[in-house]
Formats: structure tokens, sequence, C-alpha cells
């Protein structure tokens, strides 16, 4: 995860809808984090700093991101 860069870019795009390229980073990041065996609490509190969004703009990512399948799915 590049904190740095990806919160920049997420902050560039609120309040705005967040596009859907950094919608896929969050949830590729929020999978490859569980991936390296964080729990979906750790994983999903270190998203959300990283990207600088709200926990509920996150759950909204993440069902969106397994309904339609998103990498690396």
């Amino acid at each position: 995860m590049k904190s740095s860069k990806n919160a920049e870019l997420a902050k560039m795009t609120l309040p705005k809808k967040l596009s859907l390229d950094v919608k896929r980073a969050i949830f590729r990041d929020l999978v490859l984090a569980q991936d390296q065996q964080q729990s979906v609490r750790q994983s999903r509190q270190a998203v959300i700093t990283e990207y600088g969004i709200s926990e509920s703009d996150l759950l909204q990512i993440e069902e969106e991101g397994i309904e339609k399948g998103w990498p690396p799915l």
C-alpha cells in the first residue's frame, strides 16, 4: 500500500463520488491486506486510514467489489 499517494488520490475525488479506478484500488488494497493475514477489522481500518474515507464508503466499495467480482477476487 502506498499511503500518501493513495490518500491524496482519494482526497482529490472527495466529496465527489469516487472514480471507478479509485474504488477498485481501495478494494484491491482491502483484499490484499486480508490476504496478508490481517483480520477483516484490521484491514478495513488500514484502508480507511490510508485513503481517508469513511467506514460507510469502504463498506459500499467492498460490497460493490464483491458483487462485480473486481480483482483480485
